[in-house]
């Protein structure tokens, strides 16, 4: 029987929630937040910004939640509205009533939390396993999508290597000390200054039972299914994929993709050169606004 993600009971969630509430000075815009009624249980969102631009979505990596963005959001929200959505089945406000038993029902969510804010045309983009998401809305309904984007995607265009996968399971063994959480992050990510606050949420998110699955290799002929204009980002020293087989594999199977690949950054690119990343995905959805304005027949 099919499984849905839950805290491993309600003060692991109470934790959970008070670090999250800790956090949002972290966050620099006026926000607003609702929750979200779809299939799969309530989606929490947060959205900030204005103006007339297709609004970006945006999907987290794992240990995080729409918090996560605060980096970024100012440059992404210059010129329209940015939504955050904290992913069902993962440690976040959100909260999951039903499983998600196969990897097209994340479509089905992501356009009923569309739909239930009334976004008819949006751009997505997603982060580490967030990306994983993003791409399985753009392989199974893409209706919604002006754009796609990528950003560190592990595990979708390459296996990672069996040392990083080891290095991963041990220490996972290692437990919840913030010594063995520091020293991952700082593996996974080198160069990435984690604050306190999100040292926190990542820390009481490990409480969290994930029953959603991860990412795995796509196929060629999956790959040629995605249509919509797709951008994926690498770092050039990423440790959860090879930027040049990644790319080689995009360039030759996802007919409307580009890739941007920033030499001697890792998987935590987006934290390292937010401005730059920002940049290059906004100058990307600006290239696919005009002829993406209404939801295609």
């Amino acid at each position: 029987m099919a499984k849905i993600g839950r805290f491993a009971n309600d003060a692991a969630r109470a934790e959970y929630l008070a670090m999250c509430e800790a956090a949002e000075g972290l966050w620099p815009l006026p926000v607003t937040q609702a929750d979200i009624a779809t299939s799969f249980g309530s989606t929490h969102v947060r959205w900030s910004g204005e103006g007339d631009g297709i609004p970006i979505v945006l999907l987290h990596g794992v240990g995080s939640n729409g918090l996560a963005w605060h980096y970024v959001i100012e440059d992404l929200a210059r010129d329209r509205v940015v939504y955050a959505l904290d992913t069902i089945g993962t440690a976040g406000r959100s909260v999951q009533t039903a499983p998600l038993t196969r990897e097209a029902d994340f479509a089905v969510w992501v356009n009923e939390v569309l739909a239930g804010l009334g976004l008819e045309r949006v751009h997505l983009v997603g982060y580490s396993h967030g990306a994983w998401h993003a791409s399985l809305v753009a392989l199974h309904d893409a209706g919604r999508l002006a754009s796609v984007t990528l950003v560190e995607p592990g595990g979708m265009f390459t296996k990672p290597p069996w040392r990083v996968l080891l290095k991963m399971i041990r220490f996972g063994m290692g437990g919840r000390s913030d010594a063995n959480m520091r020293k991952m992050m700082a593996w996974l990510s080198p160069g990435v200054e984690v604050t306190e606050p999100e040292f926190a949420i990542a820390k009481a998110a490990l409480r969290y039972r994930m029953r959603i699955g991860w990412a795995r290799v796509l196929k060629d002929a999956e790959l040629r299914a995605i249509t919509v204009p797709t951008l994926v980002v690498f770092g050039g020293d990423s440790l959860v994929t090879d930027a040049e087989v990644a790319t080689r594999r995009i360039v030759e199977n996802i007919p409307n993709a580009e890739t941007q690949v920033y030499p001697g950054r890792g998987h935590g690119v987006f934290y390292e050169i937010p401005q730059r990343v920002a940049a290059r995905i906004l100058a990307f959805a600006a290239r696919h606004e005009a002829s993406n304005s209404a939801v295609p027949e």
